[in-house]
């Protein structure tokens, strides 16, 4: 073995590479020159699977097809449709119920109720976080007003409201306002609390101040905050609804999912009830993966404030 074998630890067979004594004059050092024609391919193209796999759709619709089956199955198991129906049962209710018009109105009748009452707490919890950027007594109202109402279930202010408002969609948007407006508040200050000084200083650097100041520096850097605060403020704006509705629709005899739900309850149609289950079930998969993530995709994850 020579001494620059022994140096590099080349092989003793084949083709040795071409070796050169460093720059520095010291011939005990070598260094490898040679082409790697012949280096080791570290990538190689992903397998079908892998490549099925990394698809986050896909893993989500196995997800939910593994539910339907040990729904599926559980009912099967009971064989009692008045106290657990089956997944099949279920979805004929609901074709049936689409086929009908039922459900459709019914869902839509419920998701303007919902999306007055979602504007109208997002329009409320701007004011408020921008009354807490803007000064110290907004940020002390804001806390304060956080800390007394937030941990205040939306359903427990029914009565007050029924007497305030009276039978209606007035009363439904109260409830709605009130389960809205704190947890976009919240996640919206806390996220601009959060921009860091660095970014507020170029921003001032370029000129920018006032309205221009939050609308290129600080809501993009806050956004994956307030993107939070809206999928959370209306998750609780979805279930408040649902469950006001079934107040409502004894007292008015009318009413969106929740008084379809309640209606066939009463009537002991069990199938119908999941029916309405799983509709609302469907309406909160089809708001979070297709508007929220769309939404996502264009701001956050285009601004590089998400990986």
């Amino acid at each position: 073995m020579s001494s620059a074998q022994a140096l590099t630890g080349a092989p003793l067979t084949g083709v040795a590479p071409r070796l050169t004594p460093v720059e520095s004059g010291r011939p005990e050092i070598v260094r490898e020159t040679g082409h790697a024609h012949g280096a080791t391919v570290v990538e190689k193209p992903l397998s079908l699977a892998e490549r099925l796999y990394n698809q986050a759709w896909l893993r989500k619709i196995v997800i939910l097809v593994l539910l339907a089956g040990i729904w599926e199955a559980y009912g099967r198991y009971l064989d009692n449709d008045l106290l657990f129906p089956t997944f099949s049962a279920t979805v004929e209710a609901f074709f049936r119920g689409i086929a009908d018009g039922t459900l459709p109105a019914r869902a839509w009748s419920s998701l303007k109720v919902l999306l007055m009452g979602y504007a109208a707490g997002i329009a409320l919890a701007t004011v408020l976080t921008g009354l807490a950027i803007a000064s110290r007594i907004g940020t002390d109202l804001l806390e304060t007003l956080t800390s007394m109402f937030n941990p205040l279930p939306a359903i427990a202010l029914l009565p007050l409201a029924l007497i305030w408002f009276g039978l209606g969609n007035g009363s439904l948007i109260f409830v709605l306002v009130h389960s809205v407006t704190w947890a976009i508040a919240l996640n919206t200050h806390s996220g601009f609390l959060s921009v860091s000084r660095t970014l507020k200083m170029v921003g001032r650097n370029y000129g920018l101040s006032g309205p221009r100041l939050i609308g290129k520096i600080l809501i993009p850097a806050a956004f994956p905050a307030i993107l939070t605060g809206l999928k959370v403020g209306w998750a609780f704006a979805w279930r408040t609804l649902i469950a006001a509705e079934l107040v409502f629709g004894v007292s008015s005899g009318a009413g969106g999912l929740g008084w379809f739900i309640f209606e066939n309850k009463n009537m002991l149609d069990i199938p119908n009830v999941f029916a309405g289950l799983l509709t609302v079930i469907l309406i909160g998969l089809v708001v979070e993966n297709l508007i929220f993530q769309t939404i996502e995709r264009r701001t956050v994850q285009r601004w590089g404030m998400q990986a």
